[in-house]
């Protein structure tokens, strides 16, 4: 498993420490906030589109080759910006990342299913999801620093590094997890499972929770700045909610496994406490902010772990490739979509409404799933009533 939460560690890493730095330091690659906009979408679009197909290829010829291959694919892709140092090859190695990172990750969760029992897939993915935000959490600091001591290219040579030594360790740790036979599949076939509310209800939450921290990540130093908070402050606010994420993760998975939790409360909760974490955000001060930040971390570290455990119980094991790729595509949605809606509402209001019209959206799949219980309830009730 070490390997694997490795892997996850890898694509957070990659992806924030890149993301966080190439504003201040790349000037002669980023000569506007359109470029530096686009260096950004680059990653994630490779992501959104290839993530599905990969998930598919692993279900085909397995999930390791796959998982090595983009771990390979990605340690030569950050080599070549970090050999090739010019504006063009800081394009092509961001493509290149992205896209390895689509061949590895839903590789990465497949096997985490594959190679733990159903009845331990809540601690599986619990560690695996505590390393990717320890990934997310030490990118930016990390990557700030190696940026200051040697520039983007040292970082990009740290990260070509780190993708070989992680290859190597699963070739070595990580044994062969052979494709599974399954029945052909059509469009319509495909189309169905992942219409069927046993997948649409745990990736929703998974994008909601991604959306959330995104937004979290993204803004929370905006309202702290607005708050005349300095930059220490605003930092420790975003560690804060990293951290709670990183704390919580495991043993949500714990409480899964051991039935002192089901995936369907969990997941509500989850996206409950984030909704109430940016509400928070809308108080003013460092108060609003700190406590936004440790309620979306506390919600989405419950609804990751559920929501992926919850997918693989769902999901035929030959299938598992292709449903953790479709997950993490709507996972990259909600990456996108979440800060793109706050942003539009606070263009036309005040970032205090983008948080609570997220807040609403947040809230609004629980509320919903209660009034149709509460509705289910009624019948029965009152035929009780007239016996």
């Amino acid at each position: 498993m070490w390997p694997l939460y490795a892997a996850g560690f890898t694509t957070a890493f990659g992806a924030h420490g890149i993301a966080a730095n190439l504003g201040g330091h790349s000037d002669d690659a980023v000569t506007s906030l359109l470029v530096l906009g686009g260096l950004l979408a680059l990653y994630d679009g490779a992501e959104v589109v290839l993530k599905p197909l990969f998930g598919t290829l692993a279900d085909r010829i397995g999930a390791r080759p796959v998982l090595l291959g983009g771990l390979v694919a990605f340690a030569v892709a950050s080599a070549a910006y970090a050999v090739a140092d010019s504006p063009g090859w800081l394009w092509a190695a961001r493509l290149g990342q992205g896209a390895a990172a689509s061949a590895f990750s839903p590789s990465a969760s497949a096997l985490v299913a594959r190679l733990n029992p159903a009845a331990k897939h809540g601690r599986a993915f619990g560690g695996y999801g505590f390393y990717k935000s320890i990934g997310y959490t030490l990118g930016p600091l990390l990557g700030g620093v190696l940026v200051w001591a040697g520039g983007l290219r040292l970082l990009f040579t740290v990260l070509a590094v780190l993708g070989v030594a992680v290859a190597l360790w699963a070739a070595l740790a990580v044994p062969r997890v052979p494709p599974l036979p399954k029945r052909r599949q059509t469009v319509l076939d495909l189309a169905r499972r992942l219409a069927d509310p046993a997948f649409l209800r745990p990736t929703a939450a998974l994008a909601a929770a991604t959306a959330a921290l995104s937004v979290g990540v993204g803004f929370l130093p905006v309202s702290g700045a607005a708050a005349g908070l300095g930059t220490v402050a605003t930092g420790a606010a975003v560690s804060v909610l990293a951290a709670c994420a990183a704390v919580v993760q495991p043993k949500a998975g714990r409480a899964l496994d051991e039935g002192r939790l089901t995936a369907r409360t969990g997941l509500t909760a989850g996206l409950l406490i984030t909704a109430a974490g940016l509400a928070c955000a809308m108080l003013p001060g460092l108060a609003g902010v700190l406590l936004a930040a440790a309620l979306i971390g506390v919600g989405t570290g419950l609804i990751t772990p559920l929501g992926f455990a919850s997918l693989a119980a769902s999901t035929p094991a030959e299938r598992l490739g292709q449903t953790m790729g479709s997950a993490e595509l709507g996972r990259e949605l909600g990456d996108a979509g979440g800060p793109l809606l706050v942003a539009a509402v606070a263009s036309l209001a005040t970032l205090t409404y983008g948080y609570g019209a997220l807040a609403l959206l947040l809230a609004a799949g629980p509320a919903l799933a209660l009034s149709r219980a509460l509705a289910a309830r009624r019948p029965m009730t009152s035929r009780t009533g007239d016996r």
